[in-house]
């Protein structure tokens, strides 16, 4: 067990170990910016053009309105 724990750290954890990881490179630097940029704009845009999914404050339909074919219950020809 002390031997696979060795490889494991030896392995997985020397790259950072008491040094800084390597930097980023700038492909993934811009494409994060991308990223977070348009995930922020979608995230906004909704509360901005659909704020009833936050608030709440929709119109609920009247069940009294509803027909028996819309809720799936068959016709009583007697």
């Amino acid at each position: 067990m002390l031997l696979y724990n060795y490889i494991y750290v030896y392995i997985h954890c020397r790259v950072s170990y008491r040094s800084a990881p390597p930097p980023h490179s700038k492909a993934t630097r811009i494409g994060a910016v991308v990223v977070g940029g348009a995930m922020w704009w979608w995230v906004i845009w909704h509360l901005w053009h659909e704020p009833d999914h936050i608030t709440g404050e929709f119109e609920y339909p009247d069940p009294a309105k509803w027909t028996n074919t819309e809720l799936g219950i068959p016709r009583d020809d007697k």
